[in-house]
């Protein structure tokens, strides 16, 4: 092979891989240039807790638009009430609740608690989700607001008793943060207006402040706690903070959860205001709560 064609060939070569080259980096910035001129997403957290407890109290999530939550809770007698009351398991209550999805934001509940013979309603809104993309949101808050009216009958001693002195409202911020895959924490401020109370060991008006948290052990396990710190309560008052942990279980479409708490309460005017355990005394209670969720509008 001659010289000329030689360097033909060589020269040849370098030409394809010149243009080899310049295509490819065409291509790269065409596709740098379809990625800017794309419209950015917002993009979600999900999950920050698996349902809408924390624990006893609610979390910040809310149900689907079409949704309906069915739950069902027990809570036993306390543990340290020895064999003859079988360690709390005569001593059960139970509250049935439903929680509808109107759209994805709002969300309405009511139940019924055979504690105190009580009956609730409420309605949950995510004022602000937690999100990258357009905007960088790094919390979700879910405002929250609830009547429960107490139906036990008159006591003999107060026959004049009117039904506004059965309500109790109730309103809170949930502020929750999904941190990493496995971590979740939310800070609940609240405040709890009783119509009718004993002043030498309530008030009408309490605040408090709870904090909730969430653990993802496994792709179906995972550890929550939650405590509830009353501000100012009456000085002689024998109720005590809440303290619970609850350990959540995924089953396909329920989410079953066993809890060990020092109150029997299942609405926040007993969880918060009226909890006659004592935590570190042993005054615990165990229970769950079982929640399957129906799509009834897609």
């Amino acid at each position: 092979m001659s010289l000329s064609v030689r360097s033909a060939l060589k020269l040849f070569s370098v030409s394809v891989l010149l243009m080899l080259v310049v295509d490819a980096t065409a291509q790269d910035d065409l596709l740098k240039e379809l990625e800017e001129s794309a419209p950015v997403k917002a993009v979600y957290t999900e999950a920050t807790f698996k349902g809408t407890r924390a624990v006893n109290g609610h979390s910040i999530e809310t149900k689907r638009a079409g949704e309906l939550e069915f739950l069902i809770s027990h809570r036993f007698g306390r543990l340290n009430s020895g064999a003859y009351e079988f360690w709390g398991l005569d001593q059960a209550f139970i509250r049935i609740g439903f929680e509808y999805g109107i759209n994805d934001r709002l969300g309405v509940g009511i139940g019924r608690n055979s504690f105190n013979k009580i009956y609730d309603g409420y309605v949950k809104y995510k004022v602000l989700r937690q999100q990258i993309g357009i905007k960088n949101i790094p919390v979700t808050i879910t405002a929250f607001s609830s009547l429960a009216i107490q139906s036990v009958p008159r006591a003999s001693d107060k026959p004049d008793i009117l039904f506004s002195d059965r309500l109790a409202y109730t309103a809170q911020l949930h502020i929750g943060r999904k941190f990493s895959q496995n971590l979740s924490l939310q800070l609940s401020p609240t405040i709890i207006h009783t119509n009718l109370v004993d002043q030498q060991i309530l008030k009408n008006d309490q605040y408090a402040l709870g904090i909730a948290g969430r653990y993802k052990l496994t792709r179906s396990l995972s550890l929550n706690a939650e405590y509830y710190y009353r501000v100012d309560p009456v000085e002689q008052t024998p109720y005590y903070n809440s303290l619970a942990f609850g350990l959540d279980i995924e089953t396909g479409g329920h989410v079953f959860q066993l809890i060990v708490s020092n109150t029997q309460g299942m609405v926040e005017r007993t969880i918060i205001n009226e909890t006659e355990g004592d935590f570190l005394a042993g005054d615990i209670h165990f229970g769950f709560n079982i929640t399957r969720t129906f799509q009834l509008v897609k």
